[in-house]
């Protein structure tokens, strides 16, 4: 009985003894060593550079105002409608204005209605200038009155100047009322779509805002954006600008559709800093947005390695290598090099590694590992070669 029982001991002595070592050994969090593939031959890999987040903004957007104060008294949108550059989208009560234009329009009938008289009066006058002129030849008449009917002449050529300038003031001011009466339309101011209502019908409304508005606004009435032209409006850290180059490819996230990823370019890096954040504005288009698009929405950028401009002109295009990563997390360095732990059936071994550029959370890896290697992140102090390891989760 006791080499029976003995014999079973020894049995599973080994067992028992693999089961202790692995409950002992440290449990570790594993990656992936990935691969880039190059975007197409002779350019280079779309590596991800840097992460910003903002918001969705239309390059042109305007908050259309009013150039006169009074009530409106029709509106010709809503949030939503398409509007045509130059065209109504609202208008101020006027009917004082229409009585300015038509007593401005009435004066100026008057005025010509003058002109036909003095007109007639002037060349009447010429004319007794004329005969008097043939009577003083004759002796007929006296200097004195020759001389009373030049100077009745003159008065009437005077007159008549002057109704002619009483026409050009009288149709001036049909002019000025008619410009007053076009500033009581509010015209879009480019082709777009409203975007916010900020009026109603009956509302008061200056161009310097009223009370209850808000100032920023100053009489505004609507907000209207070229929806045809959206772009992501970000800012980047002054230590992450040099990262960024014009033109810079992107890939644009929105928060409600982030298996939808859209193509972006950097337009813009402003030319002015805020140094009480220490961040610099960035603008990002919207190559390829769509209807899923809209203003004031949260996006992600990932800006993305461009290809180098040698590969751009070159004419003789040569494949190019892939790129393998890993997790910075995965790199420790140990006698001065670059080491990761791979593990391979629940055993550490630790392998050098020859590092290139860093790419967010990862790193290129010129040499010392494949694609799909698992590696340890963040390897535990005192871990040996060819260590049993437990996987976290496993």
């Amino acid at each position: 009985m006791l080499l029976v029982v003995a014999a079973a001991g020894a049995a599973a002595y080994p067992s028992a003894r693999a089961f202790v070592a692995e409950r002992r050994a440290p449990e570790v969090e594993v990656g992936v060593v990935t691969q880039v593939a190059p975007a197409a031959a002779g350019g280079s890999a779309a590596l991800p550079v840097l992460v910003a987040t903002g918001y969705v903004v239309a390059r042109h957007s305007s908050d259309v105002g009013v150039k006169t104060g009074g009530r409106i008294a029709r509106l010709e949108f809503e949030e939503g409608t398409k509007v045509r550059k130059g065209s109504v989208i609202a208008q101020i009560e006027h009917a004082d204005i229409d009585a300015q234009l038509e007593a401005s329009r009435r004066a100026v009938t008057e005025a010509e209605a003058a002109l036909v008289q003095m007109t007639a009066a002037r060349d009447e006058d010429a004319r007794n200038v004329e005969r008097q002129r043939a009577l003083a030849r004759d002796g007929i008449t006296t200097t004195a009155t020759l001389t009373a009917a030049e100077a009745a002449a003159a008065v009437s050529t005077a007159r008549v100047a002057s109704a002619q300038a009483a026409i050009a003031t009288a149709r001036a001011r049909v002019r000025v009322a008619e410009e007053a009466l076009e500033n009581t339309n509010v015209r879009a101011p480019f082709d777009g779509v409203v975007i916010k209502k900020r009026a109603e019908v009956g509302e008061t409304v200056s161009p310097f805002g009223v009370a209850g508005q808000a100032t920023r606004e100053g009489g505004a009435i609507a907000t209207i954006a070229d929806l045809g032209e959206l772009e992501v409006q970000t800012e980047v850290s002054e230590n992450s600008v040099a990262k960024l180059t014009n033109r810079m490819p992107a890939e644009v996230k929105l928060q409600a559709y982030q298996d939808h990823p859209y193509v972006g370019r950097l337009r813009q890096i402003f030319p002015s800093a805020d140094r009480a954040k220490s961040i610099v504005e960035v603008r990002v288009s919207i190559v390829n947005a769509d209807a899923r698009v809209k203003p004031e929405m949260t996006a992600s950028v990932t800006f993305q390695e461009a290809p180098s401009a040698a590969a751009v002109t070159s004419k003789v295009q040569t494949p190019a290598a892939a790129t393998i990563l890993v997790p910075k997390r995965a790199v420790a360095q140990q006698d001065g090099r670059a080491a990761v732990w791979i593990v391979r059936e629940s055993i550490a071994t630790r392998r050098q590694v020859t590092l290139g550029r860093e790419r967010l959370d990862q790193v290129e890896v010129a040499s010392g590992v494949l694609p799909g290697e698992t590696v340890i992140l963040g390897p535990p102090p005192g871990l040996t070669d060819r260590t049993l390891v437990r996987i976290k989760g496993k």
